[in-house]
C-alpha cells in the first residue's frame, strides 16, 4: 500500500483545511488508518484514527471536537477534516495505515501500530 497526503496549506486561525490520504491497492479496505503530525522540535503525536469500517474513531485530546476522519473506501481515500484551526495545529501530517487485516473496531492510536506512512503534507496556521 502506498499513502499520498494532500491538502495542507497555509490558514488563518479560526480557518479550516481538509487533508486527504489517498491509497493505491485493493487491501486498503481493510486497514485501520491513522493521522499523526509532527510540529517543529517535537515528536510524532497521534491525531485522529479511524477503523477499516469506518465505525470506530479516535482524537487526541488537543483536537477532539475540532477534527472529523472519515473514511471512503470505493475511493481508497481517508480524509481529515479541521475546523477552528488554532496555531498550536501548525506541524506536518502524515497518514498512516496497518499493514494486516484488522477487526472491524481497531483503530490504534499508537504510532507503532502502523506500518504504511505517506510523505506528509504541511499545515501552517498563522495568528
Amino acid at each position: 500500500v502506498q499513502l499520498q497526503a494532500s491538502g495542507g496549506g497555509l490558514v488563518q486561525a479560526g480557518g479550516s483545511l481538509r487533508l486527504s490520504c489517498a491509497a493505491s491497492g485493493r487491501s486498503f479496505k481493510n486497514y485501520a488508518v491513522a493521522w499523526f503530525r509532527t510540529a517543529l522540535g517535537k515528536e510524532r503525536e497521534f491525531v485522529a484514527s479511524i477503523s477499516r469500517t469506518g465505525g470506530t474513531t479516535h482524537y487526541a485530546d488537543s483536537v477532539k471536537g475540532r477534527f472529523t476522519i472519515s473514511r471512503d473506501n470505493a475511493k481508497n481515500t481517508v480524509y481529515l477534516q479541521m475546523s477552528d484551526l488554532v496555531r498550536e495545529d501548525t506541524a506536518v501530517y502524515f497518514c498512516a495505515s496497518t499493514t494486516a487485516y484488522t477487526i472491524a473496531s481497531n483503530a490504534p492510536v499508537y504510532k507503532e501500530a502502523y506500518g504504511y506512512w505517506g510523505q506528509g503534507t504541511q499545515v501552517t496556521v498563522s495568528s
